[in-house]
């Protein structure tokens, strides 16, 4: 989806701005450790999209041309093409008024498709568990925004089918919904306060937003709007924010690792469907509201009362050497990650993947890093040896040119060098259990 592609750019400009009103506020947006995991999430997302967007779109334009209701129903076709188009008198151009009301309806059905996808997301088990992703962070942030999970669009695909059996070209479905996901983008900031009356109450805004991500009992469940927060008032969701939320899950991720992120919900479910005692309970595990028990059991989950002074955050604190150390594997992960993305139609597959696995490989040893687990050490060891052997092989065959083979080489020798001596911080022993 090249709209959210070419955003790119700009979300990390925006991320800038945002640490500039926290560098002159002195009020603190941003928490390096938790930022580092959203954006790792980020980064698989896009990267799993690779693979995953076939299906989902092509779901979109195989039922759209097969069953659309123009074929049985005799209804019209969507006008197409740009709303806008050159014209010699003032002011340069003119309005073609179908295309422009054709593409106002997609839009609006897009974000109501997104409000029930989103919606049932919280209410049904397996799909929280994709979605839970997106707001395992303990902040509140632009950067949250882009924590993104790899799995959720597997199964929110069914929620835009709708507009495929309406015959919505899928150009125009794409389009609409690139541009709903980056509108939800800036809405990710507690810089950002009411915004009028009449603006909070036809739109999704950052304080609409904050009570959507607040794990505060009477902040659950609330607030799915993805544009249009006129869907919330129609349905009966909307909670207007009043003290500031507390935020994350109610079962806290306690990791920073975005591997586990994107898995843990589902490993939970698999745990409990293991040993359930019933088809029944099998059901209601997968497909019950998120913290569903049997009644034996002491019934539902129940969210329990929070403040922000009784609140402690996950925030295991990391010897500085070892931090920056993450952070510069990060930053290289990252810059991996966004010459995959950009360069994806041409690159053979066995280069692409390759390229995917060793940036998540990295990612979730960065992680590892920064909650000090005790597995990152052997994970992180290994990826920079297997990194440097590849690369020699690469070079012996010619398929790597000297000067960058040799600057690799150099840079996983001086990594070891770094890192093997700090790997005694490294003191976790396993993933934090789930309850």
């Amino acid at each position: 989806m090249s709209v959210i592609l070419y955003s790119i750019p700009f979300f990390f400009l925006f991320m800038g701005a945002e640490l500039a009103v926290q560098a002159a506020t002195g009020r603190r947006l941003h928490r390096l450790n938790d930022s580092i995991a959203d954006l790792s999430c980020g980064i698989l997302s896009q990267l799993s999209g690779l693979a995953t967007k076939f299906l989902t779109v092509g779901i979109f334009v195989w039922v759209s041309q097969r069953w659309p209701v123009q074929a049985w129903a005799g209804a019209p076709a969507w006008p197409q093409g740009s709303p806008l188009v050159a014209a010699d008198a003032p002011p340069g151009f003119a309005v073609q008024v179908p295309q422009l009301l054709s593409w106002a309806a997609v839009f609006l059905l897009v974000d109501l498709a997104y409000y029930w996808s989103h919606r049932l997301s919280h209410e049904i088990n397996v799909l929280w568990a994709g979605h839970v992703v997106h707001h395992s962070s303990e902040e509140y942030n632009l950067a949250v925004a882009l924590r993104q999970s790899s799995l959720h669009g597997l199964f929110t695909w069914i929620f835009y089918t709708p507009l495929a059996f309406l015959g919505v070209p899928w150009e125009m479905f794409v389009t609409c919904y690139s541009v709903n996901l980056v509108y939800q983008f800036w809405i990710h900031t507690r810089a950002v306060g009411s915004l009028g009356r009449w603006t909070e109450w036809i739109m999704n805004t950052p304080s609409h937003h904050r009570v959507h991500h607040g794990v505060n009992p009477k902040y659950q469940d609330r607030n799915y709007a993805g544009v249009f927060i006129i869907w919330d008032r129609l349905f009966g969701t909307f909670q207007p924010e009043e003290e500031e939320p507390v935020y994350g899950i109610t079962m806290p991720l306690r990791s920073w690792n975005p591997l586990w992120a994107n898995v843990h919900v589902f490993w939970d479910i698999a745990r409990k469907v293991a040993r359930a005692r019933s088809w029944r309970e099998r059901w209601m595990y997968v497909f019950g509201p998120p913290g569903w028990r049997p009644e034996e059991e002491g019934g539902r989950v129940r969210p329990p009362e929070v403040t922000r002074g009784t609140f402690e955050p996950f925030d295991p604190q990391v010897p500085p050497g070892l931090a920056w150390y993450g952070v510069a594997h990060f930053l290289v992960a990252l810059a991996a990650a966004v010459a995959l993305l950009f360069q994806a139609a041409e690159m053979p597959a066995p280069y692409l993947w390759a390229g995917a696995f060793y940036v998540t490989v990295t990612l979730a040893a960065v992680g590892g890093i920064f909650e000090l687990a005790r597995w990152a050490g052997p994970i992180e060891t290994a990826r920079l040896v297997v990194l440097a052997g590849a690369v020699a092989v690469l070079m012996a065959q010619g398929r790597l040119a000297a000067a960058p083979g040799l600057a690799a080489l150099v840079a996983c020798a001086a990594s070891l060098a770094w890192f093997v001596p700090r790997r005694r911080h490294l003191t976790e022993t396993e993933l934090a259990p789930i309850m």
